[in-house]
């Protein structure tokens, strides 16, 4: 069943992916059109904040955005044209600096390579010699000086094959660009009509729930979108900038494809700094404008990453620096150049969707940058791994930015929950439970304890009563590392807490209770199971001293279990709680009562 599973996914992602290829001439512009849309949304919708019509509104964003467009993709043809037609004219500085590299790189590598030019030079003229010699032998007498036939062929035009050459992209292009004008009008004037039937193709009745979702959607994507555009533009300008005042060539070319380029995740501004650096090389003597033009990029890029984009964005883009590289070569491969430069904004939008479609949410485990595990589940997975150095790196990894007393309830306790859970289902081998138990009590000691302020003191006070602590493991080792653990939690305040062996029987627990009368009894039971015991202890403990406090903790129960709670304090048990933290505020009130009753003579 699970093979045949495998099969049909496999061969949908193989329908999705041939019709996203085979569709491209339609999806392209309408993916573009759908980025536009999300980009030029806000400014319509402040034009009609202001009273303006929506068609009036939807026509002034659209034409000023085509303008602007249009402006720049005229100075950008031109300076093009003008570069084609002047690069030649520093053909002998890029021959001189050649020719300069070649000479100052003499050396093993430089010998080697003229010896293996020549070693190919003297066997090409042993070839040409041998096919002279056999075309001799085998022509004819007097055919050998017999004239070649000359055949005219009448050619087109020169004008005619440019003409071609040219003519039927250009028509596309502008094809394409009108189509997607259409669609953004269409798009800004019924964003609406278009909200609403997402919704009743997604919204599966939850009505509410899926109009809230796709508009927090709609603005964080138009928010992004904005951002990430006015800061490469803000960096196509600066770099434009130090490049006109270094004496670059073209430098508003070199901003523009820069502006471009750096949609393109973590290796598109790279790509733009080949363009300037090579005609830098090329026109300037020596090397210091180069080195200049490169010290530019670095310190744009690095002001703009580290100062820029953390001030602007409120959040990054959500995806993994992985699932960026690969999208952007998917995108690449499918859709060429342009989808290259698509391939940021598009995951955005889909992680940002995933978020809120649940039909959608495998993207964001997928292609997101959160980790998909809890802290918990990765560090009980690194125990059932064997990992003991990985466990005690998490461990110190949630302590820098969690109080000590959290990593109980949070990260330890949960592991002892699910190693309890997977040794009853059969899943975890003795020996297994035996390191997770072993590597738990390391780290407890060698990583929590220090993190933990040192504790005060005892607080009994001389001619009052000596407080006893005593904690007892309900059935498990697990209910004795829980119990070391809230020893831990009790120490900083000056209370002490004595943990009877997980060993003991039951009648051996309640005869040490017999003899050395505590003032109070924490019993550990960590879920799943032990309920059972924890009540039989429990109405042992009662029966045998009716006096005594008794405190319970189902530690790692996710949450209250208001019939287990019921059951226990029918029992005889005095509190309940599920969390270390909650225990300790339970029993530390309790402790200072009784350690302010005078002892009796």
């Amino acid at each position: 069943m699970n093979g045949q599973r495998t099969v049909i996914v496999l061969g949908c992602l193989t329908l999705v992916v041939a019709a996203l290829y085979l569709a491209q001439k339609v999806l392209i512009p309408l993916a573009l059109a759908t980025l536009i849309t999300f980009i030029l949304t806000p400014a319509v919708m402040w034009l009609q904040r202001r009273h303006l019509p929506r068609l009036v509104a939807v026509l002034v964003v659209v034409i000023l955005f085509l303008g602007v467009v249009g402006g720049i993709v005229w100075a950008v043809s031109v300076q093009i044209t003008d570069l084609a037609n002047t690069l030649p004219k520093h053909r002998g500085l890029i021959k001189e600096k050649l020719d300069k590299l070649q000479t100052n790189s003499q050396g093993a590598i430089s010998r080697l390579a003229g010896m293996f030019r020549e070693i190919n030079r003297e066997i090409q003229n042993e070839e040409r010699e041998k096919k002279e010699q056999q075309t001799a032998s085998v022509a004819p007498p007097g055919e050998a000086e017999k004239p070649v036939p000359v055949v005219v062929v009448n050619e087109r035009p020169l004008s005619y094959s440019l003409f071609s050459f040219l003519a039927v992209p250009t028509v596309e292009v502008l094809l394409s660009a009108v189509l997607v004008t259409m669609l953004v009008v269409f798009m800004l004037m019924r964003r609406e009509d278009l909200r609403d039937r997402l919704i009743q193709l997604i919204g599966h009745g939850s009505l509410t729930v899926t109009t809230r979702a796709l508009d927090e959607a709609g603005q964080g994507i138009s928010s992004f979108l904005l951002m990430q555009l006015t800061i490469n533009a803000v960096f196509g300008v600066c770099l434009s900038l130090g490049l006109f005042f270094i004496g670059v060539e073209y430098a508003f070319l070199w901003g523009i494809l820069a502006a471009i380029l750096r949609f393109v995740p973590f290796i598109g501004v790279w790509l733009a700094v080949l363009f300037p650096l090579t005609l830098s090389v090329a026109t300037f003597p020596g090397w210091l404008k180069p080195l200049e033009v490169l010290g530019l990029f670095v310190a744009l890029e690095l002001v703009t990453a580290n100062v820029g984009e953390p001030l602007l964005f409120s959040h990054s883009t959500g995806a993994s620096p992985v699932a960026l590289l690969v999208t952007a070569a998917f995108w690449a491969w499918l859709w060429g150049p342009i989808g290259l430069v698509l391939s940021t904004p598009l995951m955005v939008c889909v992680i940002v969707l995933s978020r809120y479609v649940p039909s959608l949410g495998f993207f964001e485990v997928l292609l997101g940058s959160e980790p998909v595990l809890d802290a918990s589940v990765r560090y009980y997975q690194r125990l059932l791994a064997e990992d003991q150095d990985e466990a005690s790196d998490l461990a110190e990894v949630y302590l820098q930015t969690h109080p000590p007393e959290s990593v109980y309830d949070n990260l330890l306790l949960p592991a002892l929950v699910m190693a309890q859970r997977d040794r009853q289902r059969g899943e975890l081998s003795k020996d297994a439970e035996k390191f997770i138990y072993q590597t738990t009590r390391d780290i407890m000691q060698d990583i929590v304890s220090p993190q933990r302020p040192a504790g005060k003191g005892p607080t009994t006070a001389p001619g009052r009563a000596k407080v006893r602590v005593l904690g007892c493991p309900a059935r498990s080792e697990a209910d004795e590392l829980a119990l070391q653990m809230f020893r831990d939690l009790m120490e900083p305040a000056g209370w002490t807490v004595e943990v009877v062996s997980g060993d003991k029987l039951a009648a051996e627990v309640l005869s040490q209770v017999e003899e050395e009368r505590p003032s109070m009894v924490v019993i550990a039971s960590v879920p799943p199971g032990g309920l059972a015991q924890t009540r039989y202890l429990c109405k042992r403990l009662q029966l045998q001293n009716p006096d005594l406090k008794i405190a319970v903790g189902r530690w790692g129960q996710r949450e209250k279990n208001e019939k287990t709670q019921e059951r226990l304090l029918s029992a005889g048990a005095d509190y309940v709680a599920v969390t270390l933290l909650e225990s300790r505020a339970q029993v530390v009130p309790l402790i200072q009562v009784a350690a302010a009753v005078p002892a009796t003579a």
